[in-house]
């Protein structure tokens, strides 16, 4: 068949593990864009309202990419169709990133079709490309399905503003989010099961292992930047700088280190790839989501590192070093089934630290969360070491 034709287009399954490919690399650098748009959005908007709708988008964001993530594990990007789709994507996904920061506001439409547009239209490309008969068909026809109907409420919420576009918006997220729990169930079209997502488990470890690095590059660029823009270089905003480094390397360390081999053999050896891989999606979100957070505080914390503590600022300088390690703990049980005792210890100090907060400045809290982080690292990097927990869980 020709370069359009469908045997082609399939990665082949030949017992080696898949392997990420430059195009998929290169597609991910449109996501340290949103990730930033998505940091900016929430300092930009620190209230409980303004966390609620960063949340919103994260999670839009999140899915596109995942969506994605999942299709080029069933399909070569090598191949011209689907590269052409991925770069399509990307097109798309950057518009989408741009009007991030106004998406509550009057881009909120174009946000919207954007979004609906990526995750329809990627879709339905697989499901014409498979037809009927092909073992994937069924799922990915339940997936469009639940697409449509999150899209419906993607656009309601374009037209709408205020509270009924965040209410809109909740209820596409939900749909997209929640509808793989059940299986994709649509009436008259069954459920699927994940025996069925027949995935390459190394890929879609590295995938997400990708994606960390993503966020981290992009909590690296918002302290580098910050700096940058400073005029003052005193010693306090250097010290500042120093602790946000040293925090994103603790962050790097209590992921890397400690877990993203143990998790690519934990998927890659399981008899059920397609559930652990369900599960990574699930954590990985969170986990990046408390890389985001942190970044937020690490530019509080250098560009007022005297700064008064608020509620506002507490809530994104200890609050986003607990979801990453909340993150991390979950991911973890799923690898070894055990939450590691040092992130539950580290989950402790941080909550010890909290009405404390308030006698000192951001500084000092950014710099306390950051040796609790530091500490946590070394504690399980010992742990992994000595073989306390044995080895990664075979999942059955």
């Amino acid at each position: 068949m020709g370069i359009w034709g469908k045997a082609n287009l399939l990665r082949a399954r030949d017992g080696h593990e898949a392997k990420v490919l430059s195009a998929e690399l290169f597609f991910d650098l449109v996501y340290v864009f949103a990730v930033t748009q998505l940091s900016h959005h929430l300092l930009e908007n620190l209230t409980p309202l303004g966390a609620l709708q960063t949340l919103v988008l994260w999670f839009a964001v999140w899915l596109v990419w995942q969506y994605t993530c999942w299709v080029t594990n069933w399909f070569d990007p090598e191949t011209l169709p689907i590269r052409l789709l991925l770069f399509a994507i990307m097109l798309v996904s950057l518009v989408m990133s741009a009007v991030l920061p106004d998406a509550f506001g009057e881009r909120g439409m174009i946000f919207a079709v954007c979004y609906a547009t990526m995750q329809i239209g990627r879709t339905l490309f697989v499901v014409l490309h498979l037809g009927r008969q092909h073992a994937l068909s069924k799922n990915f026809q339940r997936m469009l399905g639940w697409l449509c109907i999150s899209g419906c409420f993607w656009i309601a919420g374009g037209l709408s503003d205020g509270e009924y576009r965040l209410l809109f918006w909740i209820m596409a997220v939900a749909c997209e989010y929640l509808s793989p729990m059940i299986g994709l169930w649509l009436p008259g079209m069954g459920r699927s099961m994940t025996q069925d997502w027949t995935i390459e488990g190394g890929h879609m470890a590295e995938r997400c292992q990708l994606f960390v690095i993503v966020a981290l590059g992009e909590s690296i660029l918002v302290t580098g930047a910050t700096i940058g823009h400073m005029a003052n270089w005193d010693m306090p905003t250097l010290i500042a700088f120093l602790v946000a480094f040293l925090g994103s390397l603790a962050m790097w360390w209590i992921y890397f280190d400690t877990s993203s081999q143990a998790g690519t053999e934990a998927i890659v050896t399981s008899s059920d790839p397609g559930r652990i891989g369900a599960y990574f999606h699930y954590t990985h979100v969170i986990i990046v989501a408390g890389v985001i957070i942190t970044a937020v505080g690490n530019e509080l914390a250098i560009a007022h590192p005297a700064g008064h503590i608020d509620t506002k600022s507490l809530a994104v300088l200890i609050g986003g070093p607990m979801v990453y390690l909340l993150g991390n703990g979950i991911y973890k049980t799923v690898v070894y089934r055990w939450f590691p005792f040092s992130h539950m210890i580290a989950l402790a100090a941080l909550a010890i630290l909290i009405p404390f907060a308030y006698l000192t400045d951001q500084l000092m809290i950014s710099g306390l969360t950051t040796v609790i982080l530091i500490v946590a690292a070394i504690q399980e990097s010992v742990s992994r070491r000595k073989g306390r927990h044995g080895v990664p869980s075979q999942m059955k």
